[in-house]
């Protein structure tokens, strides 16, 4: 059971803090000129260590999002040396992002070509080998964007694999993987849910994130 809102509206909360939160945000999404314009209306202290490698992050974070990997890997590598070496799941994603590329332009040939270059390492592991049955199974279908593998392609799994390295870079770089508004959201699921269980013993509806913030 939600609590009445009469019980915390009237909870203060510190403005400074707030600032904290959505500088997080804007910072972790690299959403610079925002960043500038809130700082100047608010006057608050701007994190400049944060900002450092913000540009960087943005291109590497938009190729990948475009669908542009190999880009993106090349200034991966630039940036942060050594991490797709450390994080085979996620430089199999970016390479899987150019494969799709690749087979989505009927560069059939190519594609061929770069699966047998820069997956076969990859399919000594029996984890990735379902992986790459899916991606190569793309190469079958005329219309792959109507294949039973049609998520592959879509741009809400290429925002999953972009956000994935955002948050690797931003770790590699000692700089929180999370914005302060997302753990707060985690942290605020985590303990809403545990309440449901306890209310739905009551007949009370689980906790829906969705419906709350509706609310």
């Amino acid at each position: 059971m939600d609590a009445d809102p009469k019980q915390y509206e009237n909870i203060a909360v510190n403005e400074s803090d707030i600032h904290k939160i959505v500088v997080s945000y804007l910072v972790h999404n690299c959403f610079k000129d925002t960043l500038e314009s809130f700082v100047a209306c608010t006057r608050v202290k701007q994190p400049i260590d944060h900002l450092e490698g913000m540009d960087k992050r943005k291109r590497i974070f938009n190729f990948a999002l475009d669908g542009n990997a190999s880009k993106a890997i090349e200034l991966t590598e630039e940036f942060v040396p050594g991490l797709l070496e450390e994080n085979k799941d996620l430089h199999f994603d970016l390479l899987s992002l150019n494969f799709v590329e690749l087979v989505c332009s009927r560069k059939i040939d190519e594609a061929l070509g770069f699966a047998q270059l820069k997956f076969t390492p990859f399919g000594k592991e029996q984890k990735y080998v379902e992986k790459l049955e899916d991606f190569m199974a793309l190469l079958a279908y005329e219309e792959p964007e109507k294949s039973p593998m049609f998520h592959l392609l879509s741009e809400e799994h290429r925002q999953h694999v972009a956000d994935s390295l955002n948050r690797a870079i931003l770790a590699q770089t000692k700089l929180p993987s999370f914005s302060v508004m997302e753990r707060l959201i985690q942290q605020t699921t985590v303990v809403k849910q545990y309440l449901s269980q306890e209310s739905s013993k009551d007949g009370h509806q689980p906790f829906s994130l969705a419906d709350f913030l509706k609310s």
